[in-house]
């Protein structure tokens, strides 16, 4: 028996989901739409559709001027969070591929929000690690290989200040994270959320929105 009040979320149900939020722009919508034409395998990594307004939602509400993004892919994530920052802010994406931050790229330049978006094309811990050590990044979004989950973590957490917000994605890995014989990156996660979740620093919950988001505030 299922305890709680869980909604299972049909196709009927998810599209009512999207219509009930903030619809994507034509910039972000003609993103999307490129990124599964143009790399259809890979195009899952994309972040969920519906992401896209929360994340800009939260930013708004955080009143972040920085933003860190680990884990840019296409750049649909990056372009939503730039959208909700304002003239002056400014988020630094991380990622390794050239190729696929092409996309991203671009989109950003049509957006009229590439001055709002510094992509550092390197190894997202060397980046972070650049970085000043002092309390000064508003809010993170964490979305890339999930064996480095607690280096990035322990990287952006003390950098991060009081009241910042860090967002990670895919933190029920396609529910193998109740998998007791999880290996390879499911068990990755595994870890990563034991380990958020007592972690003294942070105030955190897991959501299961998209493929599992976990929030979590500076304390």
């Amino acid at each position: 028996m299922t305890k709680g009040n869980t909604t299972k979320i049909t196709e009927e149900l998810y599209a009512y989901v999207l219509a009930h939020n903030p619809p994507l722009d034509p910039v972000q919508r003609a993103l999307v739409e490129t990124t599964y034409a143009r790399l259809p395998d890979r195009a899952g990594m994309q972040s969920a559709e519906e992401q896209g307004p929360l994340l800009a939602f939260l930013a708004r509400l955080t009143g972040a001027r920085h933003i860190v993004e680990v884990g840019t892919f296409t750049g649909f994530s990056a372009l939503s969070m730039a959208q909700a920052l304002p003239a002056d802010g400014v988020l630094i994406a991380c990622d390794i591929s050239e190729e696929w931050t092409a996309y991203g790229c671009e989109a950003w330049e049509k957006a009229g929000v590439a001055d709002r978006i510094d992509l550092r094309i390197a190894p997202a811990l060397d980046t972070l690690r650049a970085m000043p050590g002092e309390p000064h990044i508003d809010m993170a979004y964490l979305d890339a290989d999930k064996e480095n989950y607690i280096p990035y973590w322990e990287e952006l957490v003390p950098r991060m200040r009081p009241g910042g917000l860090v967002v990670t994605d895919n933190v029920l890995f396609h529910g193998s994270v109740v998998d007791p014989a999880a290996t390879g990156a499911a068990a990755a996660v595994k870890e990563f959320n034991a380990h958020v979740a007592a972690d003294p620093r942070m105030e955190s919950v897991l959501l299961t929105v998209a493929d599992g988001l976990t929030l979590s505030r500076r304390i």
